[in-house]
């Protein structure tokens, strides 16, 4: 599990993908220390296996067919950056959100400019996880937990201090750039109990009428 609190950002030095499936290798701007073999690393908010660290300070993983399909991390050229955040440990402090590091889909970016002394981030809507996004939700993009702030039909956008900008990939990005995207767990579970819920299989008395005069 991470939190989507970004550590640092590295550079793709070189991808090499052999039958669907490849071999990432990242050099970290911030040298991570105690790195371990075989731990997780969130790469872009993908949840990779540390396979190796070389003597040059860079990380090699190893990404399934499925991550390279599923996720921006194929598609990013080399010399381009990604976000890193190890694993969180029982006890350290929740700063954003629960994120698995399980990415739903990629969606492209729409447009990034400056509103105030913040920036605005405007990504297309995923029809998929039209159902998980509420205003003041959370959301992780290229593994960077942030909150919702408008949410329509064909779009939404997230609001990000100069510092997140600064100190993620996210300031790399460009109009139409895929990113990544994990919804937030919790409401992918209540969704889940909702569909079973009302689903015609189940009898129940409970409809999403009488759940939302319940204040759902």
């Amino acid at each position: 599990m991470f939190t989507g609190l970004v550590e640092t950002t590295a550079e793709i030095t070189n991808r090499n993908i052999s039958g669907g499936s490849g071999k990432l290798r990242l050099r970290p701007d911030k040298p991570f220390k105690g790195l371990v073999f075989g731990e997780s690393i969130a790469v872009n908010g993908a949840c990779l296996t540390l396979e190796r660290e070389h003597t040059d300070g860079t990380l090699e993983f190893h990404a399934l067919e499925e991550t390279l399909k599923r996720t921006n991390l194929g598609g990013i050229k080399i010399g381009g950056k990604v976000n890193l955040e190890r694993a969180l440990r029982l006890g350290d402090r929740l700063g954003g959100h629960l994120v698995t590091g399980h990415i739903d889909i990629t969606s492209p970016l729409i447009s990034l400019k400056k509103t105030g002394a913040d920036y605005e981030l405007r990504i297309a809507m995923p029809e998929t996880l039209k159902p998980f996004f509420v205003p003041k939700g959370s959301i992780a993009i290229d593994g960077v937990s942030l909150t919702l702030v408008d949410v329509t039909d064909e779009s939404f956008s997230v609001h990000l201090i100069p510092v997140t900008l600064d100190a993620t990939a996210l300031r790399d990005r460009k109009p139409g750039d895929a990113v990544n995207l994990e919804a937030d767990l919790l409401g992918k579970y209540v969704q889940r109990q909702l569909s079973l819920i009302t689903g015609n299989s189940c009898k129940s008395n409970v409809t999403m009428e009488l759940l939302a005069k319940a204040g759902w």
